[in-house]
């Protein structure tokens, strides 16, 4: 739970810096395995989640996107499975509601077999591919010449997972945001906004913050984080029998990100979205808002104008959908075709903390690197929140090696 009552800890075994999903799982999987070390928790907010984890489509990928053998791949399929059975055993709000992805043009059958490919590779389970009559019988407002159906795709509340396993961590010191790192020979001392702790080891999970965090602890400055504001509408409540599970387009396998799609989430809403804009904070929920610190970092990185050069095509599309309801909509309606602007309403904005190398590749995979006595998650953007469980034992183990 998280704790304003006591002050935070001088001193710890170890500790975990940011109480996201990710984190929390870190910080969940170290008490378990080493429950005689004392372990804090520093949350920058005043509540745990809220960042990433609390602004997102609440997908529990099946791990069908990612390169075989890749990071991602391997802790999105096993944290898929331990995620929903953490929902159960919890009682959060979660369902296995499948996903088909859906094909509008001939030029995309071939993405949409190397998705299927992959996908098995993986293992995900239950994949199979659709003809248009195979996407109807299973949303039947939906169009395509051919699909793949992921049946254990789903969707789970991630900010009560949040919650859920911050009772079990225990201690959870909000309002601690740190502001400097220095590593000593035996020891990290964390400078943070209500005092300091000295810890003999460190996990980093700071999710936006992240590359300043580990540049502040000794680490090289590639890749730096640089935020894309995505945007989400929702189906008015009298259209949402458009949607039965999730839709998707067929994405382009160069890109981190997945399109304009629709999603059922555990509220009752279906999603439309996201964009993905370039934004001017680290924290950009409103439109408007612009950090110059933050502006001023992405604008420096050379690997952002090496990106701009290389998708600016794409950039301006997204621009255009973030400018216009009309054209947001349009790219949704591509796959189920009643869809109208008048079918939908504003409903939230998330901040994707994206990973970018000086040679302007958006990082695709997971990254964690380390430092001395500190440990750091340099890039964990979706399936982040799918695979938080399974990042949790692959960092504790790390963790357990530096220890010995």
């Amino acid at each position: 739970m998280t704790d304003w009552a006591t002050p935070p800890p001088d001193r710890c075994d170890l500790a975990v810096v940011g109480a996201g999903i990710v984190g929390l799982a870190v910080a969940r999987e170290l008490a378990h395995r080493h429950p005689q070390r004392s372990i804090a928790v520093l949350e920058r907010e005043m509540e745990v989640g809220t960042h990433q984890t609390g602004h997102n489509s609440g997908v529990i990928h099946a791990g069908i996107y990612y390169l075989p053998g890749s990071l991602k791949a391997r802790l999105c399929v096993e944290g898929a499975q331990e995620m929903r059975e953490f929902c159960e055993q919890r009682g959060v709000a979660h369902e296995t509601c499948g996903k088909v992805i859906v094909a509008t043009d001939r030029s995309e059958l071939g993405r949409l077999e190397e998705l299927e490919l992959r996908g098995r590779a993986n293992g995900v389970p239950g994949l199979r591919r659709l003809d248009a009559d195979g996407i109807r019988e299973l949303e039947p407002h939906a169009a395509g010449i051919a699909g793949l159906h992921s049946p254990a795709t789903g969707i789970a509340d991630f900010g009560a997972v949040a919650r859920a396993l911050a009772a079990d961590v225990g201690g959870v010191h909000c309002g601690c945001g740190v502001e400097a790192v220095q590593e000593r020979e035996r020891t990290v001392v964390l400078r943070h906004a209500r005092g300091h702790l000295e810890a003999r080891q460190a996990v980093f999970c700071a999710g936006a913050w992240s590359d300043r965090l580990a540049v502040a602890a000794g680490a090289g400055t590639d890749p730096r984080i640089v935020p894309f504001r995505g945007a989400y509408l929702r189906l008015v409540p009298e259209r949402r029998h458009l949607v039965r599970s999730l839709i998707y387009p067929v994405p382009d396998p160069a890109l981190p990100f997945l399109g304009v799609h629709l999603t059922r989430h555990t509220s009752g809403d279906v999603l439309v979205g996201p964009t993905a804009l370039l934004a001017g904070a680290r924290d950009a929920y409103r439109l408007g808002r612009v950090r110059p610190r933050d502006l001023a970092d992405t604008l420096r990185w050379r690997g952002t104008w090496r990106m701009a050069r290389r998708w600016w095509q794409t950039g301006t599309v997204e621009m255009r959908h973030a400018a216009s309801r009309s054209a947001f909509v349009r790219a949704a309606a591509r796959f189920v075709p009643e869809l109208a602007p008048g079918d939908v309403e504003p409903a939230f904005a998330g901040v994707r903390a994206q990973a970018l190398g000086r040679d302007g590749r958006l990082v695709d995979d997971f990254v964690f690197s380390r430092t001395g006595r500190a440990l750091h998650v340099r890039n964990a953007p979706s399936p982040g929140a799918t695979s938080a469980l399974a990042i949790g034992r692959h960092i504790a183990e790390e963790v357990g090696r530096m220890m010995t």
